[in-house]
């Protein structure tokens, strides 16, 4: 008998207990649960016979096809989950818990293998991380004009035992038009929202979660409306730092790439910095002026970033100034500094 769990129960264990996607590859790659292995029961081509075939023919026509094609993998199929396999046992999941997974599930208990079906399937998972993310959290947000070195003093203040959301790194970039350079390709939307869950799920949402200063698009990947108004709502601490240093920092940051990359970045913001201020940029790229070429970039996402931080409760924003580039220090000043800005907050409040 095929024993089915709720997924409520298979969150917790993700990373402990081994997760089988039995769907197809292309669904697959589209997005699935963090962690989880790929075994498919049909490929993409298959996957499309038996479909069409249901459609045209109905179930039974398209069950005897499906045998027929999953009948010499199957050996395939055992052998490639005892490579996965926990003392534990397994989940499986498909589209919606269905015949997929079910016959899968039969197939791996006959041959000595304990799995269990996540009933609802993928479907199930995408509904409860929707939901998810609805949850009230505590959520500070670190905002700074462009080069403050938010990201790493993220990274700091994880490493001195604060909770921080890193949408960037789970989105592979850096938000802005040169915000690819040097990363890997982005996931898909869908599977952003996964990994994010996965993250997300970790934290004691009593205490305070740190974020920084986002979009809601991050290239092209957007951040779930329920979080993105809790980052909006949210305190934001305000780096405020000289443009020299953003500019110093920014140079080490990106000029260790293709120069036409740079350009590249550059023409795609050509609108907002105008004709003359584009064919400037661009010149002092190619001549490795590069403090020159981010400096005229910086004119636009400073003016950015001044209109949003304007759109905010100014009750809200706590401005920090920063006299150097130390990522380490400025965590310290910043933690420091909190106690004190939650108190003011409170007397705003009352």
């Amino acid at each position: 008998m095929i024993e089915y769990v709720d997924i409520e129960k298979v969150i917790e264990p993700i990373g402990k207990i081994p997760v089988i996607d039995v769907r197809s590859p292309s669904e697959y790659e589209h997005g699935h649960l963090p962690g989880a292995v790929n075994i498919p029961l049909f490929d993409d081509e298959e996957r499309a016979m038996v479909g069409k075939l249901y459609k045209n023919s109905g179930r039974d026509a398209a069950i005897l096809l499906g045998l027929e094609i999953v009948g010499p993998k199957m050996v395939g199929l055992v052998k490639q989950a005892r490579r996965v396999n926990s003392k534990n046992g397994l989940f499986m999941y498909c589209w919606r818990g269905g015949m997929r997974s079910a016959s899968m599930a039969w197939l791996f208990n006959t041959s000595g293998l304990k799995v269990t079906v996540v009933k609802g399937g993928y479907k199930a998972y995408r509904r409860f991380i929707r939901d998810g993310f609805s949850k009230q959290m505590n959520c500070w947000v670190l905002g700074g004009m462009t080069g403050s070195g938010k990201t790493e003093i993220l990274h700091k203040m994880k490493q001195k035992g604060e909770q921080v959301l890193d949408l960037e790194k789970l989105a592979n970039h850096k938000g802005s038009a040169f915000g690819a350079i040097g990363l890997p390709a982005q996931p898909t939307n869908e599977q952003f929202e996964n990994d994010l869950y996965k993250e997300f799920s970790f934290f004691d949402l009593s205490s305070v979660v740190w974020i920084e200063n986002e979009s809601r698009s991050i290239g092209v990947n957007s951040v779930p409306e329920p979080l993105f108004k809790q980052m909006k709502d949210a305190p934001l601490v305000n780096l405020v730092m000289a443009k020299e240093l953003r500019i110093q920092r920014l140079v080490t940051e990106y000029t260790s790439f293709n120069a036409e990359k740079l350009e590249d970045a550059t023409f795609r913001i050509a609108k907002k910095l105008g004709g003359a201020q584009t064919k400037k940029a661009v010149e002092a790229v190619r001549n490795g002026d590069f403090y020159t070429a981010i400096d005229i970039a910086l004119t636009y996402y400073d003016q950015t970033y001044q209109y949003g931080l304007s759109r905010r409760d100014e009750k809200l924003v706590f401005n920090i100034e920063l006299a150097e580039d130390n990522p380490e220090k400025s965590a310290d000043i910043i933690l420091e500094q909190v106690v004190g800005l939650e108190q003011n907050i409170l007397r705003n409040m009352l």
